[in-house]
């Protein structure tokens, strides 16, 4: 399990952001915090920290190099300036706020298969290396498209949302969780459907108009 570090000076933010950090396998959100000191103190013993560059006490970039983990800079600051010092200091990607699940869960299985490639031999050619790296920064083809028309990690990130839900949710409840458009959200939760892993039910509102519920199949 990769154990993950929120820092965002919005704690609504920093809540949003984690969502998206449990729905993709294999990462868990090891903790949240809202200042660069919190921040020092709670990077200990994380693989990764998602950091944001406006922080009340420091900037995020000056508190970068002195984490002892990857990091991913996870901000709204679009200058270049910043840009090229979060990567001259360490940071493995720039992702810029606002963004979706399913962005941040590319980087995520990116990075995953970055460490898979870098903990495979005791010791590295670089050949090892070259792989590492562009795995790091390359989505697959057959990772991209899991049919035609959909990505693999929207399907992943839509179908973990419903199964951990525990309980019947709504095109317009997965679309504000997963961070997708409704639309988006009903095309991929037909496709579970289809392939028989989501049970599809009617909800009749006081309108009288039914809305699809969609369950996910435990069996």
């Amino acid at each position: 399990m990769i154990e993950v570090l929120v820092v965002d000076d919005d704690f609504r933010v920093a809540q949003i952001h984690a969502g998206f950090v449990e729905l993709v396998p294999g990462f868990r959100v090891a903790g949240r915090a809202h200042t660069a000191a919190d921040a020092r103190a709670g990077a200990a013993g994380v693989d990764l920290v998602l950091l944001d560059v406006y922080l009340p006490d420091e900037s995020g970039l000056s508190l970068l190099p002195d984490l002892d983990a990857d990091v991913i800079m996870a901000t709204a600051a679009t200058d270049p300036r910043s840009v090229r010092t979060a990567f001259a200091r360490g940071a493995l990607h720039y992702l810029i706020k606002p963004f979706t699940a399913e962005e941040l869960g590319e980087r995520l299985q990116a990075y995953a298969r970055y460490r898979e490639h870098l903990a495979a031999s005791a010791e590295l050619g670089q050949a090892d290396v070259d792989r590492a790296v562009r795995a790091l920064h390359t989505v697959p083809r057959a990772e991209r498209r899991a049919v035609k028309g959909q990505s693999s990690v929207t399907a992943r990130l839509v179908a973990e949302a419903l199964r951990r839900a525990g309980a019947p949710r709504s095109a317009a409840e997965i679309s504000d969780e997963v961070g997708i458009s409704r639309a988006t959200a009903q095309r991929y939760l037909a496709s579970l459907a289809q392939s028989g892993r989501v049970r599809v039910t009617l909800r009749y509102g006081s309108t009288g108009r039914p809305e699809h519920q969609y369950t996910w199949r435990t069996r």
